[in-house]
């Protein structure tokens, strides 16, 4: 993971643009509006002008240099070509030749040499990401998910996770073949085949831990930290937002620092995972990498693995920002510790320096607010 060798000079006449994503002026869509506070904060960062939502017929290659924040990971090698989108200085984010890179269905192999695969699948991937990740399969029809999962309910529950689901949301976990089976039933199977299915191995008393770089107008850091979970509006858990402790480099330069054997253990995963990634898929281009890694008990058995990657803004983007903005503003801070929150229902106590990138009430899930808050910085002496 290495500093990109084509980083280009920061100019005033680069526009930052929005790619993805139509209602950043949106009141009632907290996904627009954090979005365009991303972009914004990316703009000054590197300093950037901000110009609003990508426009095929006014943003032009002739018209001057972009830098894409797309809101989700850019799909199609040529795709980002024609866009003007060369290398890890263009955007904010990945590009993958095939949707599936993108998810967490390439996290685990399939059954059997036999089971449906997509296009693009890379089962050297799987073999060389298996020492880093749960044990699991990934599987492209409901056939080939119920065969997986039967092979693992010996030895204890199985979860089942849609590979696009985010937050938590769309996933089950069964301990027998009934309750697999009642599960499978309640998904699509067109939807499975085209983005698949992942059984993977559940974890109690878990702990999830956030590691990831990112690259920004020169900056660049890493970090590794933990999630919280929150009730939404409606009681179910999900994502309430990330701890990190930041440092400035590489994920190999944060092993460098001072962190406890779990942690140096998730990010040696992570470093992992992300190589595998960028040797087993040609055309992957990451400039901001997230991967959630999960600590917990099978069996009695602790296990920690590679849950997932994000590259695209995520949830702990505010808090990288934040830590980047601290590093740009002493040079002699080296780490950084930085939050974000998410926090549902009306009026909750927010600190004065969070920097608040929604509050307000969002028409899909309600009342709901979400900052990011620098906590502390260090030098490297303290």
């Amino acid at each position: 993971m290495a500093p990109d060798a084509e980083q280009r000079t920061d100019h005033r006449d680069v526009r930052v643009v929005l790619y993805g994503r139509a209602d950043f002026n949106d009141p009632a869509s907290h996904q627009g509006t954090t979005l365009k506070g991303i972009a914004e904060r990316v703009a000054r960062l590197a300093g950037f002008q901000f110009a609003g939502s990508y426009d095929a017929n006014t943003h032009v290659p002739s018209a001057g240099r972009f830098y894409f924040i797309p809101a989700d990971t850019l799909v199609g090698v040529d795709t980002a070509r024609q866009l003007g989108i060369q290398s890890l200085a263009d955007l904010f984010g990945g590009v993958v030749p095939h949707a599936f890179i993108g998810t967490k269905a390439i996290s685990h192999g399939l059954i059997a040499p036999d089971a449906r695969a997509p296009e693009g699948w890379s089962e050297e991937f799987a073999a060389q990401v298996k020492p880093h990740v749960l044990p699991g399969f990934t599987a492209f029809t409901l056939d080939d998910a119920r065969r997986a999962a039967l092979a693992m309910l010996d030895e204890g529950a199985v979860r089942i996770k849609e590979p696009c689901g985010i937050g938590g949301l769309g996933q089950q976990v069964v301990a027998d073949e009934a309750e697999l089976d009642a599960a499978l039933q309640s998904l699509d199977a067109e939807r499975v085949a085209d983005e698949g299915l992942v059984v993977e191995r559940n974890l109690d008393a878990v702990t999830t831990f956030s590691v990831g770089q990112v690259e920004v107008g020169g900056l660049q850091a890493s970090y590794c930290g933990t999630q919280d979970l929150t009730p939404n509006n409606s009681g179910q858990q999900v994502y309430g937002g990330s701890t990190l402790r930041v440092v400035r480099g590489t994920l190999e330069n944060l092993l460098a620092h001072p962190i406890e054997a779990h942690l140096h253990e998730a990010v040696r995963a992570a470093i992992a995972y992300h190589a595998a990634a960028v040797a087993c898929f040609p055309g992957v281009l990451v400039s901001r990498c997230n991967y959630d890694v999960a600590m917990g008990t099978a069996g009695g058995v602790q296990r920690l693995g590679v849950l997932e990657q994000s590259w695209r803004v995520g949830g702990a983007t505010g808090a990288e920002l934040a830590a980047l903005a601290a590093f740009q503003a002493d040079p002699a801070c080296v780490r950084a510790t930085a939050c974000t929150r998410e926090i549902y229902g009306a009026n909750p106590k927010v600190p004065e320096d969070a920097d608040v990138y929604f509050q307000g009430e969002d028409r899909n899930v309600g009342a709901l607010t979400k900052y990011a808050r620098l906590e502390s910085v260090s030098d490297g002496h303290t």
